[in-house]
Order: C-alpha cells, then structure tokens, then sequence
C-alpha cells in the first residue's frame, strides 16, 4: 500500500470553506486536486486524520478521492498576491496532501437522494470509529458524482490527537456526536456492518495505513515519530476492539430521535 507523490505546480482557487482554506491546484500529472496544506489551521494532524480517514474508507469499500502526496516548492507562493494565501504556502512548503478533485460533483443532500441502509450504516460505522464530527446536515462532507456517493474531507476526525493525556480512555469512550450524523436516520444495519468491518481491518492494515504517514508529519509530543505512529495504531485497534460500545450508542440515538 502506497501513494502517489505530485508536484503541485499551479494554484487554481481557493476552496474558502471552513478555517483550512483548502484549494483547487493542478500538479506535475496534469490532474487537478484539492488541496489540503500542513501550514493551515490544525496543520499535519488534519492531514493525518484525512490519510487514516480516506484510506480506512478504501479499504472498507467506500468510495473516496484518490489521496496522493503533494509536494509544494517554496518559490511557489511568491507571485501569489493575496497575502493570506501567500502565508499560508509559505508555511505548507514541503509535503502536503491533496485529494483527486470530482470535477461536477455536488453536494449531497439527504432531501434529494436516499441512501441504502447499509450504505448508511457503513458511514457511519466509519465515522464512529474515526470519531468525525464533520458529517452533518449542515456539512455532509459527501458528494455526488456520477450518480454514485463519495466520501471527502475527514480532516477533522481522530480528534483525540489534540490532546495526548489520555488516548487510551479515549478509545473506548462512546461517540455522543453521532446524534448529529447526516446518515443516522438510515442506519438500521450497524450490528451487521460491525461484524463484516470487524472481519476486515486486522493489525496489519492498520499498521499499513499507519505506515503511509510521512515521519515529517509525526513526533508530535513524542520521542520518535515511530511512538507517535505507534500511537495511531493502537487507539484504533482499541477502538475496533471495543465497537459494542460505540455501535450501541448510535443505535440509542437512533431510537431517541426517530
């Protein structure tokens, strides 16, 4: 399991959603993608969240933009007139992470198209464990492309990496915020979806997915970016390990709201 590394070689547009000021560039393959830059708001464990986030939805099953790495030089920014952007590429210079970018997508809207309840229940299966606050009515952060659904930006997931002190209690903490889940309504098949996710994602995937993190981007209150690593790969396991809990707390609040 690897990915691609392009040279970003053109800055398109801004995408001003949100406090990360992502952006439309073009790279070295000629593709388009979006680009999430480790210099924004909560700089490489954004990036880090969206790595693990995207690539654990691959493997699932799910579908997903392609992630690559994207390098940005540091003569890159400097004919960049907007002084926030030109900042913002000064402090992103090095490695970054860019999502392949679904030109005509739309947003998705849960009032226009109706989701299956296993596809449903998939989501937010994924995002309980991930704990990813960003899956709301008011941000699906899913889009429609060629009639088919596609998850994007889990930025803001794995949230328990903003704080160290206690990972461990973390893990096995319920996920309260599911009651805000775009997709619970229709996530009538969560024990199902448990057993076959808890079937597929053994140490050794998550350890391969952890793997794919750069060692620039890890250390953070650590010794070695290997502890760090380290880390990643044991709250997951933990989390996999302990899905009962937070499997029946999306089904209570399913239950109390519908």
């Amino acid at each position: 399991m690897e990915l691609r590394t392009v040279n970003v070689t053109r800055y398109v547009t801004p995408l001003r959603e949100g406090g990360s000021l992502p952006a439309i560039a073009e790279a070295d393959d000629e593709f388009l993608y979006v680009l999430k830059f480790k210099g924004a708001g909560q700089g490489v464990k954004a990036l880090i969240a969206e790595l693990i986030g995207g690539e654990l939805s691959r493997i699932l099953g799910l579908k997903v933009p392609e992630l690559v790495f994207a390098n940005l030089d540091e003569a890159f920014g400097r004919t960049e007139p907007d002084e926030e952007i030109q900042d913002l590429l000064k402090a992103s210079v090095g490695l970054n992470l860019a999502l392949h970018y679904l030109s005509g997508a739309i947003t998705f809207d849960p009032a226009v198209t109706v989701i299956d309840s296993k596809l449903a229940s998939k989501i937010v299966w994924l995002d309980c464990l991930l704990t990813n606050v960003d899956r709301t009515p008011r941000n699906t952060n899913m889009l429609i492309w060629h009639k088919e659904l596609w998850l994007i930006d889990h930025g803001a997931a794995l949230y328990f990496h903003h704080s160290w002190d206690n990972w461990q209690e973390q893990a096995v903490r319920p996920f309260v915020q599911v009651k805000d889940h775009v997709l619970l309504p229709r996530a009538t098949e969560l024990a199902l979806v448990d057993a076959e996710f808890k079937s597929i994602l053994n140490e050794d995937i998550i350890r391969n997915i952890t793997g794919l993190i750069p060692d620039e981007w890890l250390a953070d209150n650590m010794e070695t970016a290997a502890e760090h690593r380290e880390v990643y790969v044991q709250f997951l396991l933990l989390r996999i390990a302990a899905s009962d809990i937070f499997i029946k707390e999306a089904q209570n609040a399913r239950e109390a709201r519908f």
